[in-house]
């Protein structure tokens, strides 16, 4: 509320201003036509007229200048914070990505272990048969020897 009533005093004080270099442009045209003599002191008060009047124009093309300056600036912010939202969601969404994947590794992890130690428990009951089909062999070849010894007899 505030910036709109220091909006409208700028917009007043700008056409007062105005209003005053029309004024004094008149007067000084109206001067140059109709003037033939004027006395020191109105040519002086004309001359600070006239002073004040381009001042009072260079002062408005100031204020023109910083206004558009002042909306620039008010949008590149509006962009920058536009810009940040949409930086800060996209760092959500990775972040939000991260876990899921991290959260697929672990669980990749426990099922590569439940596999390994399946693996293991195999490589041990193969181990344990292979143990047991090589006693059975070695019973084979004894049992062998001994009815092909006893053959001999």
């Amino acid at each position: 509320m505030a910036e709109k009533a220091g909006g409208e005093r700028w917009k007043a004080a700008i056409v007062n201003v105005t209003e005053m270099g029309a004024n004094l442009e008149s007067l000084q045209k109206l001067l140059a036509k109709k003037a033939v003599f004027v006395d020191d002191d109105t040519f002086a008060k004309a001359s600070l007229t006239a002073d004040q009047a381009r001042t009072i124009k260079a002062l408005e093309q100031r204020v023109e200048t910083l206004e558009r300056e002042l909306d620039a600036a008010i949008a590149a912010a509006a962009r920058a914070r536009s810009e940040k939202r949409q930086a800060e969601a996209a760092q959500r969404a990775a972040e939000l990505r991260a876990q899921e994947v991290t959260r697929e590794l672990e669980n990749t992890s426990k099922v590569f272990k439940l596999h390994m130690e399946e693996l293991r428990a195999k490589q041990e009951e193969i181990s344990k048969k292979d143990g047991e089909i090589k006693v059975l062999e070695a019973i084979i070849q004894t049992l062998s020897r001994n009815d092909s010894s006893a053959g001999d007899d």
